[in-house]
Order: structure tokens, then C-alpha cells, then sequence
């Protein structure tokens, strides 16, 4: 509450508001707390237009850290220390050198003087005051002629048109890599400083006449250049003609409104800034709005909402002693945050009327700042828990997987996005087919590029860009290919070639094709649109297409059959387990591990998911990531063990059968992350001698020793499940599937713009109360043109038959 202030337990350093603090010391018995008050003082204008001072109460620490601006020239602060003694609730004021000992002044002072968390979060570096490089004043610039054009530049070593950095040296116009402004790129600009040992460089689209964004790797900061207008004009940059765009393009440069950053955003149009429950937007950490775009859409749906945020009082009342470290409580305090509406409100008249006679607009500080479930959800986490940007259907997978290990009552929100696909594989000699079943949350559709309804002027438009690019000049108007819908679901239904396929009819290498089918359809389908690629240099790039995706939705067809008449089974046979002599020349498949890497996940993980599961292909694959993607080596490189260490735990990993038959940890955990019991899938290994794909058929085979087995509550679980008091025992009845009619409507999607999933924007688009609200991290207003065509993953909720 914003009058009780903030608690601190002087032996845990934990803090708590006053309605927590009673509960913790009789838990605990922990006696001496820090009481830490803070009162604003609000100017506010007075009658003789001066500023009288207006006092209140806040907290120290925000609970739902609201994005008030308490550092701006409106307030002024007055803090309060005291240090409480329980349960007599005797306060001692501080300082008070004299009545307290040496080691509690100590310990206070310490705490005081500390810096937030939340603060320590942030990047201090815009705060100092740069200085000027070393290298200016002595700087060697190469007489090569090179001549830089103000506009319309390119990587010189790959295709990336954002984020350049111009050496200073020799004129190079290269890509950063997560500098200091949070750009991403592919690091040739620091490449090609480790090379050559040129030291400073200067990012193009950020020169104006007042100065530029000047980066000195061997200072390894950012630095004043004060000789820069010098040093620019030797390459031909006259600085006073440059104006800085978000796109490096002068204005007279800037093309009409086809660029997908302002046709997501819906740049050039006036929108209504929306207030109220729901409609709440949250502060972007920097590289964060993968983060905001997915909690935005996921809290949007009822089964969420009731789980977390309709379970609040029950959450917050058996929360464990640090609520920083519990899943529920965070998601509680985050739903709480979006949908009570009390950070989300629309300005006084009397604010508006003070804006309008001062002739100056104030920015509403509305909105939450999620840096504490940041914190909590990426902890651990090699990719989240950095401030790079991330793909947002890898961060959907990671949600959803904490969610199932988190359960919530008796309810697991997380059952809405599951189905189940079949697969029907078929020897392509023998004509025998083998069906199998797998757990799945997300659609991944492919772009029918081929399929694109305006080939010719994207040949026109190819040629003329290459012309451009020939001639320095200024890149034409975007053409984006066109792509039906129809095409996506076409290419989604065709059969595919399985790789390396071993036919067990022929007990031998064989072709074979695989296609996937629903066998249930979910409550809510999300649909992923497969846009990003490899390029043969193993660069990530985008395809930049619109989609005609529709508003209803009718993927009926493709309910799953079930073995037809006619077909005969392929038979239960395992493929030989052959460990090469030398372990380093295993093969790995790399087209599995090229179909994980296009869904955002780390190349190294990959590669070790497709080795750990012996070759069983992608989807195996993707289980064995989303149980082990929390692990700290999870994007480490793949390390292959001595010969002696793979016929002790290598050849585990691999399916082999150990003395005791007892099943590979791994492949246990992978069987688990599907929703199974851990005594089901021992017992499946067990019966298949550890061969994982057909474990998975052996417990789809056994529904009655599903619904026998129950869970074990491991102690290891206990201790780590902060809710485990409120959990509800729920029976092992295997995944569990809200199954029903395939046909949807679209209600949110969620767009990215840039180049690959290592840079760019994130933007979420939902249809709420009829119409359509754009949530661009803190600015959410009514949308008057969505772009449902460009968007990157869709979410569409079932029509009820």
C-alpha cells in the first residue's frame, strides 16, 4: 500500500509492504526490520503562478512498478528511515549512532546507500558524461577515395540495412552487434576491427550537424570525437546537410508509407489512446517488447485471467518468504497490473488545459514496468536473460513450458493452445505406413513463396534495387510479395520427405514422406507464420511478405483419419543402435537441425537436441529443447564425449540399453515435457528398451495404465514449487485435451519488424470489445488500420458450434 511503505528484514534483506510484514515474522521469527518510507513532494502551480508544495506517501518499491517518472523536475523527495523491533512494534529513528551497535549502523547504512535492483537492471552508461577517444585527435584516415552516399547503405559483407557502422579508418560501412543503443547485427563492424586494429567508427543515420554516435572499440565504449565533422568529410559526409531519421534516410529520402515499421505501427495516423482494465501497456527494458507483445496476448484470453489473476488473493496468501522467486506470484502481479485498469488512466482536464495553455504536451506516465517477472522468467535463461532482442514464438514455447511446471489449482490455463498431431509416415517402397502422435501448442505454417500472386513486379522491383545498389543510390519503393493464405495451408497439408528414414518392413535405409494431421483441435490455435530463414552463409533473414490471413477461420479437413482401410502397419522393429568407433564422426541430421533453427531456437542447441535424440527428427527434437532449455549450457557448443564416456552415458543418450535397463534421464524429461507422468514414461522406456519414439506409441497404445498411474510428488518439486499448498492433486490421464470443432476467428496477432529475430520491434494487435487496440509496449490506442496481413503469429479462439 502507498502508505505503509517498505519493510526490510535485516537478516534476509527481503522486503514486504505492511500487509505481508506481520505474516513474516510470525513465520519466521525474525524480529528487526528497516521501515523505509518515502514522501513526494509534488510541486504543483500555485495562485501566484509559482509552485506550492504538494506532499504524499509513496512506496520505496512500486508493487505493480508503475512508470512514473519520480525523477522529473515535478517532484521532490523527503525519505524516512526507521528500524522496527517486532512484535512490540518499537521504532528507533535513524541515525542513531548512539543507541544501536556498531554492526546494525553498519548494516543500515549499507542497505540505504544500495542501489534498486530494478536500477541495477538498467544500463548506467547514457547516464555518464561521454569522453572524448584517445584515438581522436591522432587519427589515421586512409587515402583510398572512397566516398560514402547520404543515404541507401548496405553491409559490405552481408545484407543487413540497419544498425551500420562507418570505420572512421578506411571508410567501411559494416554491421554492429548489440552495442550500446540495443541494435542488433552480425558483428562484422567489431570483426573487422579485430583485423585491422582501426578503432573508431560512427553510426550512420545518427550524423546531424549537432554531432553523431561515435563507438571506439579499442576503448571499448562510447566516445566524443570532437575532430568528427574532419574526419566525416573525409569520406564526403558534409555534416551540416545531415538530418538523423529512425532509418538513416534524409527526409527528402524517405519513401511513402510501405515500410513495415510504419505500417505495424500505423505511423502517419492519429490514433486514440485507449484507458481502462485491459488496456494497460508496459515499459519496454530495452529489447523487451518480444516480452510485452506475448503477456499482453496471453492475458487477454479468460483461462489466463481466472488462473492468475482470479486466484490472486489465494496466490499472494501462500506465496513463499521471497515472492521474487515464485512463477505464480509474478504472473498474478504482472495479470493484476494489465487488467485492474489502476495504471491506465486518461488524463485530468485540468492536466489537458495546463498542456494546452503552456503550449506543451507531457507524456502520461501510465503503464507497468515488468522488470521483476523479466528478472523471474529469464533467470537461468542464456538468451532471455539478456537485454537482446528474442524471437517471440521461442519466448511463447518458454512461457508455456513454466506454466505447465507451475500449476495453479486445479485449472492449467496452458491446456486452451494444446493438441495433439498425427503423423503418418509411410516406407515409400513398401507402401507401409506407422502413425504416431505428439503433443503440440503452435500451427507453424510455411510461406508458399512460390505461390506469390505478383511475381512479375517483384522481379521489376529485384532489378531495379540491384540497380540502386550498383549506383549508390537510394533503394526503390518495397515491393512485398503477395501470398495467398490458401497457399500457407496447401503447403502445411502436402506430404514432406523424412530424411534418412529406416524402413522397418525392409529393415534397411528407405525414402520415405511424412504428413501431419490434427488429431485434436484447441481451444485456441495459434498459428505461427514461418518467416524466418537461413541463408547459406547461415545468416537469419526474413522473408518480407504480406499474407491474407483471414478473420474465420476452417481447418476441418484436416482432421487426422487414423489408419484407413487398405493401409498395413509398418512393423514394430527398433533400427540398430551403431556407435561409431570414433564419436566425433557421428552424423547429425542437419535438416532437423535446420527446421529447430527456423523456429528461433540457439544453432548450438539444436544441434545437440538432434544429437541427444539420436536422429529421431525435429519434433523429438523440439521436446528434448523445451525440457533443457533452461539449463545454463543450453546454446553452448556441442561437446562429444571420449569413446569411454559414450559406453558409460553417450550411448544412454543415444537409446542404448544399460545393464539394468534403467531409462536415460534425458529421455525420461523429454516424455515428462509432454505432459506425462514420470512413473509412465519410465515404464514405457522400460517396455520399449529405452526407444523413445516408440515409448511415445507404447503409452498412446496403453490408455488404461495411463489413467492407473499416479503422479509422484517428488520432494526436490516440493521445495521448488512456491504453491504447492494450493496445488490440486489431478489425476495422470496423460496430456490433457480440450478437443472440439475446427473452426476459429482471429482476435490478436502479434507482428515483428526487421531482419531477423536478433534485431528489430515487436508489436501486438488484439480485437477487444469489437474493435481492434494496438499495444506498442507503453502506448495502446485504437487501431484504425491492423495489419493483420504482415503479423507473425495469430491467435484465434474457437467458434463455438
Amino acid at each position: 500500500d502507498s502508505e505503509g511503505g517498505l519493510y526490510v528484514c535485516m537478516n534476509t534483506f527481503l522486503g514486504f509492504g505492511r500487509e505481508h510484514i506481520e505474516r513474516h515474522y510470525r513465520k519466521t521469527g525474525q524480529c528487526v526490520y528497516l521501515h523505509l518510507k518515502r514522501h513526494v513532494i509534488e510541486k504543483v502551480p500555485g495562485a501566484s503562478g509559482g509552485a506550492l508544495p504538494k506532499r504524499r506517501n509513496a512506496k520505496l518499491f512500486l508493487d505493480l512498478e508503475t512508470n512514473s517518472d519520480l525523477n522529473s523536475e515535478d517532484f521532490e523527495y523527503e525519505d524516512e528511515a526507521k528500524l522496527v523491533i517486532f512484535p512490540d512494534h518499537y521504532e528507533i529513528s535513524l541515525p542513531n549512532i548512539e543507541e544501536l551497535p556498531a554492526l546494525v549502523t553498519i548494516a543500515c547504512d549499507a542497505l540505504l546507500s544500495a542501489k534498486s535492483p530494478y536500477r541495477k537492471q538498467e544500463s548506467d552508461s547514457w547516464e555518464e558524461e561521454l569522453q572524448a577517444s584517445k584515438h581522436a585527435k591522432t587519427l589515421v584516415q586512409l587515402d583510398n577515395g572512397v566516398r560514402i552516399p547520404p543515404s541507401g547503405w548496405k553491409c559490405s559483407k552481408c545484407d543487413l540495412r540497419e544498425n551500420l557502422w562507418l570505420n572512421l579508418t578506411d571508410g567501411s560501412v559494416l554491421c554492429g552487434k548489440w552495442f550500446f543503443d540495443g541494435s542488433g547485427g552480425n558483428g562484422h563492424a567489431v570483426e573487422h576491427y579485430k583485423e585491422t586494429g582501426y578503432p573508431l567508427a560512427v553510426k550512420l543515420g545518427t550524423i546531424t550537424p549537432d554531432g553523431a554516435d561515435v563507438y571506439s572499440f579499442d576503448e571499448e565504449e562510447p566516445v566524443l570525437d570532437p575532430h568528427i565533422a574532419k574526419h566525416l568529410a573525409h569520406f564526403g559526409i558534409d555534416m551540416l546537410q545531415m538530418q538523423v531519421t529512425e532509418n538513416g534516410l534524409r527526409d527528402n529520402d524517405i519513401k511513402p508509407r510501405v515500410s513495415e515499421w510504419e505500417v505495424i505501427q500505423e505511423a502517419g495516423v492519429k490514433l486514440k489512446p485507449m484507458y481502462g482494465p485491459g488496456y494497460t501497456g508496459m515499459k519496454n527494458l530495452g529489447n523487451s517488447c518480444y516480452l510485452n507483445a506475448v503477456m499482453q496476448a496471453i492475458f487477454s484470453i479468460p483461462e489466463f485471467q481466472r488462473a492468475y489473476v482470479g486466484n490472486l488473493p489465494r496466490i499472494f496468501d501462500y506465496s513463499p518468504l521471497d515472492p521474487t522467486q515464485d512463477f505464480n506470484t509474478q504472473m498474478a502481479k504482472l495479470g493484476h497490473g494489465l487488467l485492474s485498469g489502476q495504471n491506465s488512466k486518461p488524463p485530468m482536464k485540468s492536466e489537458l488545459i495546463e498542456q494546452v495553455m503552456k503550449e506543451e504536451h507531457k507524456p502520461q506516465h501510465n503503464g507497468i514496468s515488468p522488470r521483476m517477472f523479466k528478472a523471474f522468467i529469464s533467470k537461468g535463461h542464456p538468451e532471455f536473460s539478456s537485454n537482446r532482442q528474442q524471437d517471440a514464438q521461442e519466448f511463447f514455447l518458454h512461457l508455456i513450458n513454466l506454466v505447465e511446471r507451475n500449476p495453479v489449482g486445479s485449472e492449467n490455463p496452458s491446456d486452451v493452445f494444446r493438441f495433439l498431431v498425427e503423423e503418418r509416415t509411410q516406407c515409400c517402397q513398401s507402401r507401409k505406413v506407422r502413425y504416431t502422435e505428439r503433443v503440440d501448442y503452435i500451427m507453424q505454417l510455411p510461406v508458399a513463396m512460390e505461390a506469390a500472386t505478383n511475381k512479375d513486379e517483384l522481379i521489376a522491383y529485384e532489378l531495379k534495387r540491384r540497380e540502386a545498389e550498383a549506383a549508390r543510390r537510394p533503394p526503390p519503393e518495397l515491393v512485398r510479395a503477395k501470398i495467398p493464405f490458401s497457399a500457407c495451408l496447401q503447403a502445411f497439408s502436402e506430404p514432406s520427405n523424412v530424411e534418412d528414414f529406416w524402413s522397418s518392413a525392409l529393415q534397411a535405409k528407405s525414402a520415405g514422406v511424412k504428413t501431419s494431421r490434427f488429431a485434436s483441435f484447441p481451444e485456441y490455435l495459434v498459428v505461427q507464420i514461418k518467416k524466418f530463414t537461413f541463408g547459406l552463409d547461415w545468416i537469419p533473414k526474413k522473408l518480407d511478405v504480406s499474407i491474407d490471413m483471414p478473420d474465420f477461420l476452417d481447418i476441418s479437413h484436416l482432421r487426422a483419419r487414423g489408419l484407413q482401410p487398405g493401409e498395413e502397419e509398418l512393423p514394430d522393429i527398433a533400427p540398430p543402435i551403431v556407435i561409431p568407433d570414433d564419436p566425433k564422426a557421428l552424423d547429425i541430421d542437419e535438416s532437423s537441425v535446420m527446421q529447430l533453427a527456423e523456429m528461433g531456437f540457439p544453432l548450438e542447441a539444436c544441434r545437440k537436441a538432434v544429437y541427444y535424440t539420436g536422429n529421431l527428427g525435429a519434433e523429438i527434437a523440439f521436446n528434448w529443447i523445451i525440457a533443457h532449455m533452461e539449463e545454463p549450457d543450453f546454446a553452448e557448443p556441442l561437446a562429444i564425449p571420449a569413446f569411454g564416456e559414450v559406453a558409460s552415458s553417450g550411448a544412454a543418450a543415444l537409446g542404448a540399453v544399460g545393464l539394468d535397463n534403467q531409462p536415460p534421464e534425458e529421455m525420461v524429461a523429454i516424455i515428462i515435457s509432454m505432459g506425462f507422468q514420470r512413473n509412465l514414461a519410465i515404464q514405457a522406456l522400460k517396455a520399449t528398451n529405452n526407444n523413445l519414439e516408440r515409448a511415445l506409441e507404447w503409452i498412446f497404445s496403453h490408455p488404461d495404465l495411463e489413467e492407473e498411474s499416479e503422479p509422484a510428488l517428488d520432494m526436490t518439486d516440493m521445495e521448488n514449487n512456491a504453491n504447492a499448498n494450493i496445488l490440486a492433486e489431478t489425476g495422470s490421464e496423460g496430456p490433457r485435451i480440450k478437443d472440439g470443432p475446427g473452426r476459429y476467428e482471429l482476435f490478436g496477432f502479434i507482428s515483428h519488424m526487421g531482419t531477423s529475430t536478433m534485431s528489430g520491434h515487436y508489436v501486438c494487435h488484439l480485437k477487444k470489445e469489437g474493435r481492434w487496440v494496438i499495444y506498442n509496449d507503453l502506448r495502446v490506442c485504437a487501431s484504425e488500420r491492423p495489419p493483420k496481413d504482415l503479423g507473425y503469429i495469430y491467435f484465434y479462439h474457437r467458434i463455438p458450434s
